[in-house]
């Protein structure tokens, strides 16, 4: 049996006086506005939470992202979630 080495991203989170957030590992951006964000990331589906929420730099092939606005709160989930977020899944919650 083949084993598969997957690469993963450094995952981290910096946030500077709930204004500024850095978060590095990212894999995919799933949805934004000014209220929230949703990143998919090695370590699970990342949700954040605010007023006013403005993404500043995003890079998916570097994996980083830059956030202003005033954060509330940063939620982790499990990463199933990923695979069972599809139109289907959703219509039948």
């Amino acid at each position: 049996m083949i084993e598969e080495n997957k690469f993963k991203k450094a995952h981290n989170i910096i946030m500077e006086n709930r204004k500024n957030l850095s978060v590095s590992g990212i894999e995919e951006v799933d949805s934004f506005d000014e209220a929230s964000i949703v990143l998919f990331t090695d370590m699970g589906v990342l949700t954040v939470k605010g007023d006013n929420l403005h993404i500043n730099k995003l890079s998916v092939e570097s994996g980083e992202l830059n956030v202003e606005g005033d954060i509330v709160s940063i939620n982790y989930s499990d990463e199933d979630t990923k695979k069972n977020s599809g139109f289907l899944s959703k219509l039948f919650k």
